[in-house]
């Protein structure tokens, strides 16, 4: 490269600001240093894909949801056809780990000022609330936003008469309550009114005392919806463990609907492992191994090895990256993060649940460019945790999907930093579990996100893009990013990018918006790796 022109260098270091003084368009962020705000569409996503559960290292998680539920009705008011619009699409495409930050926006979205927008939440209600379990999250949340009129009875009433039958059945036997509500609660608010004979006995077994005579006979009912009612039925009066294997079988009922004490025998979860559906797999791994069904070279082992490397089983179910992520450190630690059962993990297992991992984010298409991973590693990236899963902090994700880079990209290189830069020893050959352990074990202090840059640039390393992971709340700094990343490209002559991975659910980004070569991300969005690739080749 040659020696720095000396006039060049003194002109670099008159245009060099601390990070405790704002650039033009800045914002003080919440460490006291000074970031560029995002917009309340791009601060929209990142609340729906990564949530506010459990805060921030900087902020409360109280004041985290305040923030983005102030933006979200920011969103609303600016355009409550769009904010319905984006709701719908992150939550169906499954792109954000849990759905709850959905179901709280669509919630607010009901009490929109705007008629349409109002219109298109109560009919986007089935679209978003998929499950029992949705729905009573979304009646305790919009019931503390307003009231039960028309339009919302309505709404609520179509998820039980718009749907088929026998999912409808499936949804009462499963997710019987949760939250605080039963679907009797919620049927005696919304007054569905019954279409067809199947609806209206089934709308009487969830809201009646007194059970239905088909529901408790001997014999079972012809119409396959009912059937699954008079199956869980059964199974609450089954003394013996022959006759809930043979419900399981013959009528796939689910371990919802299993009496406790049945849930600790192989025969029993052997029967229900057979249909388990995707999440529920997923979950019940530590189970399983524990109660002796899942262990080596086992017929159990076999299958859930073919499901969990099945990438089209994997898009049907929604299942999201960070589910299997917080699976992989769940049932790798041989203990549940609550209760106190234990298993011996099955190395085959996890070895399908590293490639689970990577296959949960889809097909990703490289963008071979020369790309340097770094990874924040300050203290506010191991508090909090994403999307509120407790074993799982933003220092953790940020290093596990740092990894699915990593496999994509022939040319990239890891690094870490703090307030200085950090040796890090991961390739893209590691397991999860030892990349965590690896990123989890370094020592941090304070946040300078400008370190990436200036360290490619003390180094010679040629970068063509630079991806950060951070929660954006740099502040120690003599430079701020913006000015590193420009000086980088001033001395090497390489058009160099930056894609800042944002991993909390603030209002900041490192990323300059009028810097057409910078882009924000939100971490874990199932979209954004595909998204980086074409950015960094030029394609967005």
């Amino acid at each position: 490269m040659g020696k720095q022109n000396p006039y060049i260098t003194f002109i670099q270091k008159q245009n060099r600001t601390p990070q405790s003084e704002a650039l033009p368009g800045q914002v003080t962020n919440s460490a006291g240093g000074h970031s560029f705000e995002l917009d309340k569409w791009g601060r929209l996503n990142r609340f729906l894909i990564l949530g506010s559960e459990g805060g921030s290292y900087y902020a409360t998680e109280r004041a985290l949801t305040k923030e983005n539920a102030t933006t979200l009705v920011a969103c609303i008011n600016a355009d409550g056809v769009r904010t319905v619009r984006t709701i719908v699409d992150v939550s169906e495409s499954g792109r954000a780990p849990k759905n709850t930050p959905a179901i709280f926006a669509l919630a607010l979205t009901t009490t929109a000022p705007d008629i349409e927008a109002r219109r298109l939440a109560m009919e986007a209600i089935p679209k978003v609330c998929r499950t029992g379990t949705h729905l009573f999250q979304f009646a305790t949340m919009v019931n503390e936003m307003r009231g039960w009129g028309r339009a919302l009875r309505r709404g609520m009433a179509e998820w039980y008469t718009e749907q088929d039958v026998s999912r409808i059945a499936y949804q009462m036997v499963k997710y019987r309550q949760r939250d605080g509500w039963t679907h009797r609660d919620v049927m005696r608010l919304a007054h569905p009114k019954p279409k067809t004979e199947t609806q209206d006995a089934l709308f009487q077994w969830a809201t009646q005392d007194d059970k239905p005579a088909w529901a408790t006979a001997d014999t079972m009912p012809e119409d396959e919806a009912l059937r699954k009612v008079w199956a869980f039925e059964q199974a609450q009066h089954a003394e013996d463990v022959k006759t809930i294997v043979q419900l399981i079988v013959d009528h796939n009922l689910v371990r919802e609907a299993i009496p406790t004490q049945f849930l600790n025998t192989v025969e029993v979860w052997d029967a229900l492992l057979q249909k388990m559906p995707m999440t529920a797999m997923i979950r019940n791994l530590g189970n399983m191994s524990k109660n002796g069904l899942l262990v080596p070279m086992s017929d159990a082992e076999k299958l859930v090895t073919e499901r969990l490397t099945d990438m089209e089983r994997l898009e049907r179910a929604r299942v999201h990256p960070i589910a299997v992520l917080a699976a992989t450190l769940t049932y790798g630690a041989g203990r549940g993060f609550r209760g106190s059962g234990t298993w011996k993990p099955v190395p085959k297992v996890m070895d399908a649940l590293n490639t689970a991992f990577e296959l949960a984010f889809g097909v990703i298409q490289p963008a071979n460019k020369r790309t340097m991973l770094a990874l924040d590693v300050s203290g506010s990236m191991g508090w909090g945790n994403i999307a509120g899963l407790p074993n799982v902090s933003p220092r953790m994700a940020a290093a596990a999907m740092a990894m699915v880079t990593a496999r994509t990209e022939p040319q990239y290189t890891f690094t870490a930093f703090s307030h200085e830069m950090m040796p890090l020893d991961i390739h893209a050959g590691m397991s999860i579990e030892q990349v965590v352990k690896a990123t989890s074990g370094l020592a941090f202090g304070g946040t300078d996100c400008a370190l990436p840059m200036i360290y490619a640039n003390d180094h010679n390393i040629n970068v063509d893009t630079f991806i950060v992971y951070t929660d954006n709340e740099t502040w120690y700094g003599q430079i701020h990013p913006v000015q590193a990343l420009r000086e980088y490209r001033q001395k090497t002559g390489i058009p160099a990018k930056l894609i800042v991975v944002g991993m909390v659910a603030n209002r900041y980004s490192i990323a300059d918006p009028n810097d057409a070569g910078m882009l924000d991300v939100v971490g874990f969005d199932t979209a954004a790796p595909n998204l980086m690739n074409g950015f960094a080749r030029g394609e967005i």
